[in-house]
């Protein structure tokens, strides 16, 4: 895929940009679960890859892969191997239009995977004993675009 594609961590401390990617995957192995703190991690091959606000912190996850998040807030960012740079696909601007197409890891996936889009939903009487909580967040994660700076300036009341 041919870009460009842009990102970021949710706090905006750290954005790339690269100018393409490969093919997007789900990886189940067992060390993406514990680095990204989910069931699976979603990643694609990155070219051209620039940082454009900060850079990632690193961990060294194995003696052959280093993973790079936000020192700030903690996004998972980057997976670092001999062969490249992966981009986590989450972090960046426009997930929905990079769907994986291929899984990886499988000896790890979590035997309910597969359920999961199958789980019910909230009840409509339930959405509506939320609504008020969720109408009262104010989110403070940068936007899914680029900024000239970040965070925005902060005003005082009077």
């Amino acid at each position: 895929m041919t870009g460009p594609f842009t990102g970021g961590c949710q706090c905006g401390a750290v954005r790339f940009a690269c100018e393409s990617l490969g093919r997007a995957s789900l990886c189940h192995c067992r060390m993406c679960q514990k680095a990204f703190g989910s069931y699976f991690a979603p990643l694609a091959s990155a070219e051209g890859l620039t940082w454009t606000r900060g850079a990632p912190k690193h961990f060294q996850s194995s003696n052959v892969v280093r993973r790079g998040f936000c020192a700030d807030c903690g996004t998972p960012l980057t997976y670092e191997y001999p062969g490249g740079v992966e981009l986590a696909l989450g972090a960046f601007d426009d997930p929905a239009a990079l769907p994986p197409v291929i899984q990886m890891g499988l000896e790890s996936r979590m035997p309910f995977f597969a359920d999961l889009a199958g789980l019910p939903t909230r009840t409509p009487a339930e959405q509506e004993k939320v609504a008020g909580f969720y109408a009262s967040v104010v989110s403070h994660q940068h936007p899914d675009h680029d900024t000239d700076a970040w965070p925005p300036a902060r005003t005082s009341a009077s």
